[in-house]
């Protein structure tokens, strides 16, 4: 059998861990076309070539214009919006003929992995020699099937290589979700195992305790998942969820145990928003896994120009409110909070975390070391009147992730080199006391030693456990306030990271945050003077309150996002797929 893609241009650059990160070259071996099972698999090298291709799996935003890279990863939720409503939001998505994610092509990396792991053995060295790469392969095809279990939920557990023609891929049983992350758990279990812990392992490789912290975010995702969709279509019965939960809590205890991480910037002016726009981690504490971009190996980004502006999104009033006053309370009931009638009243006695993840009046643009004027370029006003993909829609801008750096987003090639960030030690902390306030077990210890090592960072007020103040404005009313208030930090710490779209699905939160809802934006008039090409009415819309409301003349969601909650939660198995394999079942609603 020919290995077609075995041969692995990896981009120039892969990823790096803690210590630094993987500058590649193109890989020397034989030539594709000639490599075979006979010429491969007698070497460790051999291993390590094969395992490089799975990197190249992973998010890079190469190549990609109009987005701001990870930072525009939430225009499908309640933190952020698009230019253009997002369909699935609106319950418009259909059943596709094909593809869809389902089709064999789909699966080409799980497939990938599995011929590795049929294959390893062939290799003559002794175990510990070719380990981590072995662990590399059980990593991956975790990471793999989560991205599937997200989209699908049953899914069929393939743990062979196949081809186009094998019949027992066509006919493959659909096993339930629950199944599938006991498997996922466990090539994780196995990947911990055989991965060097950090800094004895390669640095531009996983390592231990990256895939423990991973399988902290599986765990907490399929635990929460079954907790709250327990009593829909969409559950596992006889399941509650509470093994994962406790799986969770253990994972991202063993991270925090091992005492190798630690936040970065603690008490640090703007020291927050100074995390999100480094060229370089290899020297965080907090970075667990990030992807280098190099001028020298012409692999770059192109999100720094867009984050200058708007990139055709717009942070979401929804939100703005959900940061707290600077007293530990919510505005609902802090005499700190000074309105919304400016962008510098919204952030005044705020959670810092808010003015350093929207721009407000004074914010750099643009440092004066690099702006051609020889002065920095200081923020005004959002982009609202701007055009296309530079506009913003909200008129709240996002800052965080921004490079002051102009050239990195206006020299000849538009090319920028910040650091794609996959996974702060601060997702762990939340992890751990999320898991174990949903286990009932949550202590102000853990909360010491998670959210409030948060909270310090930025001089707020720990939360304390018999002490939370009522929210009349929580979301989830019906939870208990330990809950309602670590989800109110995800979202805040979080916020424009990628995670809110995974949160409100596995907590099966659309009813609270999603169906009815209008997307609003800030206030309208505090720009009415300055923005005089702009009408009311036919180039911004407002509500009756005079918040800029983006999707008002939507003709398909007069009364807010209309979300299916019985149909939404996962995408359908597309009809083909069906056609072909008589086992599979459609997914509920579809």
């Amino acid at each position: 059998m020919k290995l077609k893609y075995l041969t692995v241009v990896c981009c120039g650059v892969l990823l790096a861990g803690l210590s630094g990160c993987l500058k590649s070259k193109l890989l020397d071996q034989n030539p594709q076309t000639s490599i075979s099972d006979a010429t491969y698999w007698h070497t460790v090298n051999d291993l390590k070539l094969y395992a490089n291709n799975f990197y190249q799996k992973l998010p890079s935003y190469i190549g990609v214009w109009g987005t701001m890279g990870p930072y525009s990863e939430e225009d499908n939720t309640d933190n952020m919006v698009y230019g253009q409503y997002n369909s699935r939001l609106n319950g418009e998505n259909t059943i596709p003929a094909s593809g869809g994610g389902w089709a064999y092509g789909d699966w080409a990396n799980i497939r990938d992995v599995n011929y590795f792991l049929a294959n390893y053995t062939k290799v003559t060295e002794p175990f510990n020699s070719i380990a981590t790469y072995v662990g590399e392969a059980y990593f991956f095809r975790a990471y793999f099937y989560f991205s599937k279990l997200k989209s699908f939920g049953n899914l069929p557990w393939i743990n062979k290589p196949l081809t186009t023609n094998d019949t027992s891929y066509l006919m493959a049983t659909v096993l339930a979700r629950n199944i599938i992350v006991d498997s996922i758990l466990s090539d994780l279990t196995k990947a911990s195992a055989m991965l060097l812990p950090k800094g004895n392992a390669e640095p531009m490789r996983i390592y231990k305790e990256f895939a423990q912290g991973f399988k902290s975010r599986v765990a907490l995702y399929e635990g929460t998942w079954e907790k709250y969709h327990k009593n829909d279509p969409f559950g596992v019965p006889g399941q509650d969820g509470t093994q994962f939960l406790q799986i969770a809590a253990n994972a991202a205890d063993s991270v925090i145990n091992s005492g190798k991480f630690a936040l970065d910037n603690v008490g640090k002016p703007d020291g927050y928003w100074s995390l999100f726009n480094q060229n370089d981690y290899s020297g965080s504490k907090e970075v667990m896994f990030w992807r280098s971009y190099s001028y020298e190996d012409l692999i770059t980004q192109h999100w720094n120009q867009y984050s200058s502006a708007g990139a055709n999104r717009g942070v979401t009033k929804s939100l703005v409110d959900a940061y707290l006053c600077k007293d530990g309370q919510p505005i609902a009931t802090s005499p700190l909070y000074k309105g919304d009638d400016s962008l510098s009243l919204v952030v005044e006695n705020r959670d810092p975390r808010l003015d350093q993840t929207i721009y407000t009046p004074g914010d750099i643009i643009f440092s004066a070391a690099t702006y051609p004027t020889g002065q920095a370029l200081v923020f005004k006003y959002p982009a609202l009147d701007a055009g296309g993909e530079t506009r913003n829609i909200t008129g709240y801008q996002l800052y965080k992730g921004h490079s002051l750096d102009y050239n990195q987003a206006f020299d000849v090639n538009q090319d920028g080199i910040t650091g794609l960030i996959f996974m702060r030690y601060a997702e762990v902390l939340l992890n751990a006391a999320e898991a174990k306030a949903e286990l009932g077990t949550i202590t102000q210890d853990d909360l010491d030693k998670t959210i409030n090592l948060l909270r310090d960072r930025v001089s707020m007020p720990h939360l304390i456990l018999g002490s939370i103040v009522t929210d009349p404005n929580w979301k989830f009313p019906s939870l208990s306030p330990v809950i309602n208030e670590i989800r109110r930090e995800r979202r805040v710490e979080l916020a424009c990271e990628g995670y809110r779209f995974d949160d409100i699905m596995r907590w099966a939160a659309a009813p609270q945050l999603i169906v009815g809802w209008k997307p609003l934006g800030a206030k309208w008039n505090q720009w009415a003077t300055v923005l005089t090409t702009m009408k009311v009415g036919k180039d911004v819309y407002l509500n009756p309150q005079g918040y800029i409301e983006p999707f008002q003349k939507v003709a398909t969601m007069p009364n807010g996002y209309q979300f299916n909650i019985k149909r939404d939660y996962l995408l359908p198995i597309p009809t083909r797929e069906l056609t072909l394999n008589g086992n599979l079942n459609q997914n509920p609603g579809w």
